[in-house]
C-alpha cells in the first residue's frame, strides 16, 4: 500500500473516535435535554424590582456612645465617721434624697459654743450701750472728761464687732453641720458603694461615696464628616429639631427615639468630622452610659419620586447604568441618581415609573441577553418605612 494512502486513512480513523468519544461524554452528561435547547441555553436567570413612586427619608449613619446629661462623684465636704449608708447600689435616688450620715457631734459642739459666744457678746454690748448712754449725760454735765466717754464708745463698736463674728462662726457652724447629711444633688441611678459605714471619710478623698449617673434624659454624641456641615447647619436652624434614631451596636434593634440638639463650635482638624449631640428620652433605660450604638440622623425627604432598589444599580467608567427589561430581553440604561443609600436609590433620569430592571444576576449579563425571570424583589427601605 502507498505510504501517503496509509497515514491518510489513519487521519480518518483518529477523526471518526474524536467524535465517537464526544458524543458518549453528551449522552453521559445529560442526553438530549429539551431544557438544553439553543433558546434555554442563552437566557439568563434574574431576579427584578420594579420603578416605583414613593416618599423617601434622607439618613446618615455614625457610630455614637451614649453620654450621662449630668454625672456627679459625691464625696463628703467635712471629716468624720460615715455614720449611715441610706441607698443601694444600683438604687434610682431623686435629687435631695438623704443617702448618708456623717457622725456631727463635733460640729454639732462647735455650734452651741459660738451661740453661747454670742448670746455672752449681746449680754456684754447690752450694759455697754447703757454705761454710754449714761456716760453723755455725765459729759454734758461736765463731771467725767469726755476722753472716757469716747473710750465706752469704741468699746460698744467692739462688742458689736464681735457679735457680727460669733454671727459668722454659727453660720460656719451651720453649714458644716448641713455637710453631715449628704444628699443626692441630681436624680439617677447610684453606682457602686465605694466606702462602708464605720469609716472615716474626709473632703479630700478622691473617689468619694458614690456616683449618681442621670438616665433620664439622656444624649449620644456622634460624628459626622465635615461636608454635611451645611445640612447639619439646616437641621439646627429650622423650626423642628431634626429626628435622630439609636440602634443597637449592629444596627438592628431601635434602642429609643430623639431629637438634634447641638454641634461642636468647631471642626476636628485631625479627622474631617463635626461632633453632635443628641437628646433622647430615656424612662426604660435601653440606652446606658458609656455605651456603643448606631444613630441614624434624617436630613430631610424626597417627596413623590422615582425609586429603585441600590442592588439594580450598576457602576460603569464612565456612569451609572441599570439592565431594564425589553420583553425577553435586557439593555443597559445609563441613570442619574439624586440619593441613594444601602437599600433604595433615588432616580433623577433614566427611568419611567413601572419599568422593569434586574436586581439580582446582573454579573451574567451584557446587553441584548436574554433573560428568565426567577423572582420579583420589591424596593425595600427601612427609611422609606418610617
Amino acid at each position: 500500500m502507498n505510504p501517503d494512502q496509509n497515514g491518510s486513512g489513519n487521519r480518518i480513523v483518529g477523526i471518526v473516535l474524536l467524535i465517537a468519544i464526544g458524543a458518549g461524554l453528551w449522552w453521559a452528561i445529560g442526553g438530549p435535554d429539551e431544557d438544553l435547547s439553543p433558546r434555554g441555553a442563552m437566557a439568563v436567570l434574574v431576579v427584578v424590582t420594579k420603578v416605583e413612586k414613593r416618599d423617601v427619608p434622607h439618613q446618615t449613619s455614625a457610630v455614637g456612645t451614649v453620654q450621662s446629661l449630668h454625672s456627679v462623684v459625691i464625696r463628703s465636704q467635712v471629716e468624720g465617721i460615715l455614720k449611715e449608708v441610706l441607698f443601694q447600689e444600683g438604687q434610682m435616688v431623686k435629687e435631695n434624697d438623704l443617702i448618708a450620715r456623717i457622725d456631727d457631734r463635733a460640729i454639732m459642739a462647735a455650734l452651741e459654743q459660738a451661740r453661747a459666744e454670742k448670746a455672752r457678746n449681746e449680754a456684754q454690748l447690752k450694759a455697754g450701750e447703757i454705761d454710754l448712754a449714761r456716760y453723755r449725760q455725765l459729759v454734758e454735765k461736765k463731771t467725767i472728761p469726755a476722753q472716757t466717754l469716747d473710750q465706752q464708745v469704741a468699746l460698744v463698736d467692739q462688742l458689736r464687732a464681735a457679735i457680727e463674728a460669733s454671727e459668722a462662726a454659727i453660720d460656719a457652724a451651720e453649714v458644716q453641720l448641713s455637710y453631715t447629711r449628704i444628699t443626692s444633688p441630681v436624680s439617677g441611678r447610684a453606682g457602686i458603694r465605694r466606702v462602708d459605714a464605720g469609716n472615716l471619710v474626709r473632703a479630700s478623698d478622691n473617689e468619694g461615696l458614690v456616683t449618681v449617673t442621670q438616665f433620664d434624659p439622656i444624649a449620644v454624641v456622634f460624628s459626622l464628616p465635615q461636608s454635611l456641615l451645611p445640612q447639619v447647619q439646616a437641621l439646627l436652624d429650622q423650626a423642628t429639631p431634626a429626628t435622630v434614631v439609636a440602634f443597637d451596636r449592629d444596627g438592628g434593634t431601635v434602642l429609643a427615639q430623639g431629637r438634634l440638639v447641638l454641634m461642636d463650635n468647631q471642626i476636628d482638624a485631625r479627622t474631617g468630622t463635626i461632633g453632635l449631640k443628641a437628646g433622647f428620652p430615656n424612662a426604660e433605660g435601653r440606652l446606658w452610659p458609656g455605651q456603643f450604638v448606631t444613630v441614624q440622623l434624617y436630613t430631610g425627604v424626597s417627596a413623590g419620586v422615582l425609586t429603585v432598589s441600590s442592588s439594580a444599580v450598576q457602576r460603569g467608567r464612565d456612569s451609572l447604568y441599570v439592565y431594564r427589561l425589553d420583553g425577553d430581553k435586557v439593555d443597559a440604561v445609563p441613570v442619574i441618581l439624586s440619593f441613594e443609600d444601602e437599600d433604595i436609590a433615588v432616580v433623577e433620569s433614566g427611568l419611567a415609573l413601572g419599568d422593569i430592571v434586574v436586581s439580582e444576576g446582573q454579573s451574567r449579563l451584557k446587553p441584548g441577553d436574554t433573560v428568565r425571570v426567577t423572582g420579583v424583589s420589591p424596593v425595600q427601605s427601612a427609611a422609606a418605612q418610617r
